[in-house]
């Protein structure tokens, strides 16, 4: 009995870190602390290119995408977008328009497989006025379309994109929730806190 209990810790614990592997890896810059936390704060997301005749699967990803950077760090994402070429301007001039400082670029792979799909991303955070990467972050996983915890989440994926997404959804937003959390914050001043309250998600 004494042994069930010693493990039990041990597999939530287990549990907790099963979307944290999905992270195979991920870099910052070093003076991040001193440059961009303070400099590249208002961002547009890219899904660039969307998987092959799937631009609701690029649309979920970028739309999942603002909406938790703006939920869960203190990022102000204006737009998002997915695109279906790979990007020929590592730079994103098309997308660092007046008002945007970084680019959140998500490269995606997604294959839909069973019940559920695998999913696969390298996602990239560009500073416009250089086009210098300010963080990286590589990571793959799959998981089962169903998930009691996010079906509410789902239903309103689906009603916003349409019903194609469905098996997507839940995949989808555990890849991305466990890549996007190496993000670091940036640091608003009070003009961007009353900006971002603004943006109002």
């Amino acid at each position: 009995m004494g042994t069930f209990k010693r493990l039990g810790p041990v597999l939530g614990l287990m549990m907790l870190a099963g979307c944290a592997s999905a992270v195979k890896s991920q870099r910052l810059r070093a003076d991040y602390a001193t440059v961009d936390r303070l400099q590249v704060k208002r961002l547009a997301v890219v899904t660039q290119p969307f998987p092959p005749g799937k631009q609701y699967v690029g649309d979920l990803w970028s739309l999942i995408a603002r909406q938790w950077l703006n939920q869960n760090r203190d990022f102000l994402v204006k737009e998002n977008t997915s695109l279906p070429e790979r990007p020929t301007d590592l730079a994103f001039k098309d997308q660092c328009v007046e008002g945007i400082e970084g680019v959140l670029w998500l490269d995606p792979q997604v294959k839909q497989v069973g019940d559920g799909a695998e999913v696969a991303l390298k996602a990239q955070l560009i500073r416009c006025r250089d086009g210098e990467e300010v963080w990286a972050a590589e990571s793959a996983g799959s998981w089962d379309s169903k998930d009691e915890k996010y079906t509410a989440r789902a239903e309103q994926y689906e009603k916003e994109l349409g019903p194609d997404v469905a098996p997507f959804v839940v995949p989808s937003y555990k890849l991305l929730v466990a890549t996007l959390d190496t993000l670091p914050n940036p640091e608003l001043n009070e003009a961007d806190k009353d900006e971002k309250i603004d943006l109002g998600e």
